[in-house]
């Protein structure tokens, strides 16, 4: 009682000397914190943050211009396709109306396709105006308006008789999101396609980054703005977009400085309203609120003149003069590190009042998780490792807890890789370097015809045939493990397929004759294990083929130890009396059984179980031929197998003649000789 006074003094000195410390420290860490992270944030971060915004820009705007080229060069081509088959000589009327059917069908966005034809001048406008009833009824357009927008594009149908390919703006006239193509026909004629650009302006512009579509006049073809579009805005005489046309490069990116300002054209509205009146009467009445809603959007821009937006712009030019650009504003690529440097004061401040309140009485905690880890070392020195520890603290405890729980988990994981009582054992001192001599009972077995069996399973499985055979073998390990276990074996090795395991090494039963006895027991709980296992397969599946062992074993001193390295060790066994049994289990095959012990071991457990004799072998090594015995079953057992012949009856395994078996032909180191009666 005298000492634990001393002791008690030192904790408390210890639990005092680590509140004070976490107070000071921890308040010391969170205010150097604000400064540290604020700078961090806006120094390093926005580099990165600059250069991944460039990024994704240009690259948004590269994906937006695949997109738009993609769908005017499909719009065109499948348009050509139309005209040069309805303008095809012979067609029957009724092949036409066939043929306009199908195109509509399969391209429901285009409105209508008007072309011209040299030489067929004599024809009306109408007779070369293809209309999209469906199109139109569904959108609620008078088809003549169709009419009265391409008689107003013939200075642009003109434009593309002599080679031009154009995109115009055709959302005025309809009040819809439409856009119409105009492109060089055969022989000096022109043809124009008017097709929905709604998908596109539903795409392009949403989020940080906006995207947009010009022509080379400037109009305004697609934004996600459709005000923008139907009141026909037009930017060509802004600076940067001035730029842009007279650039020779295809597609760049910038940082500008500029208002941004899209600004309409409001001849190009005074042209549309004529087109309506001359199309549709109704149509009049909106594009007057058209205008009006322009006359505001102009007057706003112009009261922001004076604003200048740093943007980063990169455009692309494509076919037809069209001009994808987009765009994301400077300041708004650096919003997310304000509101992040925000949010850092505040949980900064809130920290550290939280900290000061509560820091004493936190470190009162401290004695609890010590006493925790103290009982879990206790644990873990008596074998169990599966132990679960909870860390309530961050400081060097929490930290200390959560490093002892890892090691529980790897010391868990160590015990999975080899038998956990050796590991405990050897965490003890009880096993030390160098060898024991131990009179122990060895263990072998392997699967019959494994290679043939991968190579199925390659031929099953493909490339997933190592992770089936992995599943296939660890389901076949798992029950023979526990037979060993069950019995106090120790699982020594896998050698591929093939399973190492000893009785009376590392621990003993009490007898040499109780661990053999432990051992042929192990066996034959495998051969029951595996009987029913067995029965859960079919026949000839290759996916998951029937698994026949043989099992050799055999007793003797042996010497068990830790071999290895000071990098590497494991606990096994060595001698002769190991070597011979690896040697009978090879001679299972050839005669015919699944169990077949020596004469050592029979000897010690011989009267314990039904037994047959085999021929004798001639070992390498061995002067005198080696008896060994065929397991049958436990004696005095009832049910199962009571001579050798069922067992092969049951286990399915072909009665050999002995008398013609050449063991050579696998194993050269053995010879059948003449058995003992």
């Amino acid at each position: 009682m005298g000492e634990e006074k001393p002791n008690n003094r030192a904790i408390d000195k210890i639990r005092f000397s680590i509140g004070a410390k976490l107070i000071t420290i921890i308040s010391f860490i969170v205010i150097i914190s604000l400064g540290s992270i604020t700078v961090l944030v806006s120094w390093l971060v926005q580099q990165d943050l600059q250069v991944s915004a460039e990024d994704n820009n240009y690259e948004m705007n590269r994906r937006s211009a695949m997109e738009a080229e993609l769908e005017l060069s499909n719009v065109r081509s499948n348009s050509r396709m139309l005209i040069q088959t309805i303008t095809a000589s012979g067609l029957q009327r009724n092949a036409i109306q066939q043929t306009k059917d199908f195109f509509w069908a399969e391209n429901p966005q285009i409105a209508a396709i008007f072309f011209i034809i040299p030489g067929r001048h004599e024809g009306s406008a109408g007779d070369q105006l293809l209309v999209n009833s469906q199109f139109f009824s569904s959108n609620d357009i008078n088809e003549e308006m169709a009419e009265t927008f391409f008689d107003s594009h013939r200075a642009v149908m003109a434009r593309a008789i002599r080679g031009e390919t154009l995109v115009c703006n055709a959302a005025p006239h309809f009040s819809r999101a439409l856009l119409a193509l105009f492109f060089q026909w055969q022989n000096g004629g022109v043809g124009g396609v008017l097709f929905s650009s709604e998908s596109m302006n539903e795409n392009f512009g949403y989020g940080v980054n906006k995207s947009y579509i010009i022509n080379a006049d400037g109009d305004v073809l697609v934004h996600a703005d459709f005000s923008l579009v139907r009141n026909a805005a037009n930017i060509a005489d802004m600076d940067f977009i001035k730029s842009i046309v007279a650039h020779p490069e295809r597609s760049r990116q910038s940082l500008l400085e500029t208002d941004f300002g899209i600004i309409e054209s409001s001849r190009s509205g005074a042209n549309d309203i004529f087109a309506v009146i001359g199309g549709h009467i109704t149509g009049l009445i909106d594009k007057i609120k058209q205008l009006l809603f322009s006359y505001n959007i102009i007057k706003e821009k112009s009261e922001q003149e004076e604003k200048v937006i740093r943007q980063f712009v990169a455009y692309t030019k494509i076919s037809a003069g069209v001009i994808v650009i987009t765009s994301i504003e400077y300041d708004k690529i650096f919003e997310g590190i304000a509101a992040t440097t925000r949010r850092n004061i505040l949980l900064t401040i809130a920290v550290l009042s939280v900290s000061i309140i509560f820091i004493w009485f936190f470190s009162k905690t401290i004695s609890v998780p010590l006493k925790s880890l103290a009982h879990a070392a206790q644990q873990i020195e008596g074998g169990v490792f599966e132990i679960e520890l909870k860390s309530k603290s961050r400081d060097e405890i929490g930290i200390l807890t959560s490093s002892f729980q890892k090691m529980c988990s790897a010391l868990h994981i160590f015990g999975r890789f080899t038998n956990s009582e050796i590991a405990v054992k050897a965490m003890r001192g009880e096993i030390k370097p160098g060898g024991t001599p131990r009179h122990g009972t060895v263990f072998f077995s392997d699967i019959r015809e494994f290679t043939a069996k991968s190579e199925n399973f390659t031929k099953v499985f493909g490339d997933d045939a190592s992770d089936k055979i992995v599943h296939w073998l660890n389901a076949y390990f798992t029950q023979m493990i526990d037979c060993v276990e069950k019995t106090n074996g120790v699982v020594d090795k896998f050698i591929g397929d093939a399973v190492m395991a000893h009785w009376g090494t590392a621990y003993s039963a009490g007898s040499p004759r109780k661990d053999a006895f432990n051992a042929v027991k192990a066996s034959l709980m495998m051969r029951k294990a595996l009987y029913f296992l067995n029965k859960s397969r079919k026949t000839g599946d290759h996916a998951n083929p029937y698994i026949r062992i043989g099992c050799g074993l055999n007793s003797g001193i042996v010497t068990a130890g830790q071999l290895g390295s000071n990098m590497r060790m494991e606990y096994t066994v060595i001698g002769d009396p190991v070597n011979l049994a690896s040697r009978i289990e090879a001679l299972t095959k050839p005669l015919g059984a699944d169990i077949l012990i020596s004469e050592d071991t029979w000897r010690l457990i011989g009267d314990k179980f039904i037994t047959e004799e085999m021929p004798s072998v001639s070992v390498k090594g061995k002067e005198n031929p080696v008896r060994i015995f065929a397991v049958v079953n436990f004696k005095g057992e009832q049910k199962g197998p009571q001579t050798l012949n069922e067992v092969r009856s049951l286990l399915g395994i072909d009665a050999p003649e002995l008398e013609k078996v050449d063991v050579n032909a696998d194993e050269k180191k053995y010879k059948i000789g003449e058995g003992k009666k």
